[in-house]
């Protein structure tokens, strides 16, 4: 199969698999296919299922043919995160740790999934225990950015990210604590959904903190990843209709905190999509968060405690199985105090009016998904805007805040740098508004990155 087949859009696809003019066994073969040739080097997937996902397609076009098309994901390729239960394979969040039995059942995500017809070709590496933003720390091996395979691709879910970005699956499910969808769409070119706090089952996945946990689609699309979110839900995935391009449209940007400390290629990415936007008809406005500059600390408070409550036995007892920066985020848990884990929840209720506040007269936020290109690996701090800071802080700096708060949030390709490395605009909608938080994606999308 050719490269152009592996890189369509699901919404193209759809139709020529409803038609017969393509099988799911093609789309199945292209993308087993692409793993082989592209995994060795790029370390996306942990575990492949070559025979269940070709059984699977040979049945789906069995079904279509019989006129049993169930719709836009019946016979598309997708990939998981190695965080969330997939029926026989192992789940083994990117660690030592975990035992190496087969998962007994799916994750309910994973069953809507294939309600909805979609084929799951395997497992997807990821930063351990989800809790990095780099992917480095894996008991697989680092995933690679297939832009430079020197930097990282993001993380944690970026083993995902790289899959869809490369042609390895036509979307991925992922999950994100701080921005770990969010971060490596952004660093791999890929479009990442962090639906509202609750909106979709994390039945079935490891937690990192489950009062920040969201699971979430990569895709190469905005209306891809709706298709994703839809059926990921339990709903039946409908293709939108198509949404006027130049109606009124206004949007916020928080400059403050949020625009202190960026790269300026970054920068210079997002002031060109301001445009294109402007050149559309959107209007922009700057809007203010009082006390964004609290938000990594209370953020921290918050994560730190609830991840390291769900590994007390193991650090106790195994402690050398994990990564070691992994290990040193867990064990910075036991030395959070309740008073302060109280504090930390009642500033992000601040936070959560402040930002809702924010967005009275918008009907999304506009800014960066990340604040730097994707970063090479080995390198523990890096100065950015006169900022000097690590890493994962740097990272983290400008999706975080939306876990807390649990508004939706979105990141779509914008461009790339002079090196060509991917940047990413984020888009953040108002709480229990996703499905207009993707109309406004979709129309941003297209005005700034045709597909």
């Amino acid at each position: 199969m050719t490269p152009a087949l592996c890189l369509r859009m699901i919404t193209d696809l759809a139709p020529q698999l409803e038609s017969g003019e393509i099988s799911a066994r093609e789309l199945t073969d292209a993308c087993l296919e692409r793993i082989a040739r592209r995994n060795p080097d790029l370390n996306a997937f942990i575990a492949v299922d070559e025979d269940g996902a070709r059984a699977v397609a040979s049945r789906t076009d069995d079904e279509i043919a019989a006129g049993r098309y169930r719709g836009p994901l019946h016979g598309i390729p997708i990939s998981v995160k190695d965080l969330i239960d997939v029926k026989g394979l192992p789940t083994t969040a990117a660690s030592k740790i975990r035992p190496k039995t087969p998962a007994a059942r799916d994750a309910p995500i994973v069953a809507n999934l294939r309600a909805a017809g979609a084929i799951v070709l395997g497992k997807c590496n990821l930063h351990e225990f989800a809790f990095g933003t780099t992917g480095e720390d894996s008991a697989f091996g680092p995933t690679r950015n297939p832009h430079d395979t020197s930097r990282s691709p993001g993380g944690s879910s970026g083993g995902s990210a790289v899959a869809v970005a490369t042609g390895m699956s036509y979307g991925s499910v992922g999950t994100d604590t701080g921005g770990s969808i969010r971060i490596p769409s952004a660093a791999c070119g890929t479009v990442g959904l962090k639906p509202g706090f609750g909106e979709l089952p994390c039945d079935g996945v490891i937690p990192l903190s489950r009062s920040l946990d969201h699971v979430g689609p990569l895709a190469r699309s905005v209306v891809d990843a709706w298709l994703l979110y839809q059926a990921m839900g339990g709903q039946e995935p409908r293709i939108p209709p198509e949404t006027n391009p130049r109606g009124a449209l206004r949007l916020g940007v928080p400059r403050r905190y949020f625009l202190d400390h960026i790269d300026p290629n970054v920068r210079g990415r997002f002031n060109d999509a301001l445009g294109l936007l402007s050149d559309a008809g959107v209007t922009t406005t700057d809007v203010d968060v009082p006390h964004a500059s609290e938000i990594a600390s209370v953020y921290l408070h918050i994560v730190l405690p609830e991840a390291m409550t769900y590994h007390s036995r193991t650090l106790d007892s195994r402690p050398e199985e994990y990564t070691p920066g992994v290990r040193l985020r867990l064990e910075m848990g036991r030395y959070v105090l309740a008073e302060d884990y109280l504090r930390a929840q009642r500033g992000r209720e601040v936070l959560r009016r402040e930002i809702t506040a924010a967005m009275t007269n918008c009907a999304a936020l506009v800014l960066p998904t990340l604040a730097i290109p994707p970063p090479p690996f080995g390198i523990e701090s890096i100065a950015v805007g006169g900022l000097n800071d690590s890493v994962r802080s740097v990272t983290l700096r400008l999706t975080q805040a939306f876990n807390l708060t649990g508004h939706p949030a979105i990141s779509v390709p914008c461009g790339n740098t002079p090196d060509d490395l991917p940047c990413g605009l984020q888009l953040v909608g108002h709480i229990n508004q996703t499905i207009e938080l993707l109309t406004v994606a979709r129309r941003v999308e297209t005005t700034i990155r045709p597909v």
